[in-house]
């Protein structure tokens, strides 16, 4: 008979805050370029904790922590994950590129990797994602070194960007190992 018991939280092995933010992050920054929805912004939060990536960087009018509709999505990460806020995603950019850190926007255009066929070679990356309306702008698109896009199938084309930022992460770390 196979055990499929509830592990309980001592099973799970958590991190504490402190021993989360002591540990060796992925190598990954996560830029939100004018994001609306603070659930969203918690959601994002939270997916960067379970990835264990290096920071959030918080561009143009997204909320930014402390507040409690980003607090209720995000259930504590925003005390584990690094975050950073930008006037403009373009600071951002630049913060990362003078790191030589490689950007690539998570968007449909007519030159995007497919997420399938992308292979993360482990340096430092940034990904972009954009405004659940507008997506990335073009001129993120247009700073960046090339673009992500999730092969969509229906008729939408088009996923809220919290699922967007999971898949990505999920995929990409996922393929690493």
């Amino acid at each position: 008979m196979i055990d499929n018991r509830k592990l309980t939280m001592a099973e799970l092995y958590r991190k504490s805050v402190e021993e989360f933010r002591v540990s060796t992050k992925n190598p990954i920054y996560i830029i939100l370029e004018n994001i609306r929805s603070m659930y969203n912004v918690g959601s994002i939060f939270r997916t960067g904790d379970a990835f264990l990536i290096q920071s959030i960087y918080l561009c143009g009018f997204t909320p930014i922590p402390p507040h409690r509709d980003i607090q209720k999505t995000a259930l504590g990460a925003t005390e584990t994950v690094d975050w950073k806020y930008f006037k403009t995603t373009q600071e951002a950019i630049s913060d990362l590129q003078k790191q030589n850190i490689t950007c690539y926007a998570v968007e449909q255009t007519k030159n995007s990797i497919l997420l399938p066929q992308f292979i993360w070679d482990h340096n430092p990356i940034g990904l972009i994602f954009g405004n659940e309306v507008d997506g990335v702008s073009q001129t993120t698109i247009d700073s960046c070194q090339g673009v992500i896009e999730i092969p969509q199938h229906g008729m939408k084309h088009s996923l809220n960007i919290s699922i967007s930022t999971s898949i990505v992460l999920w995929d990409i770390l996922n393929k690493s190992f």
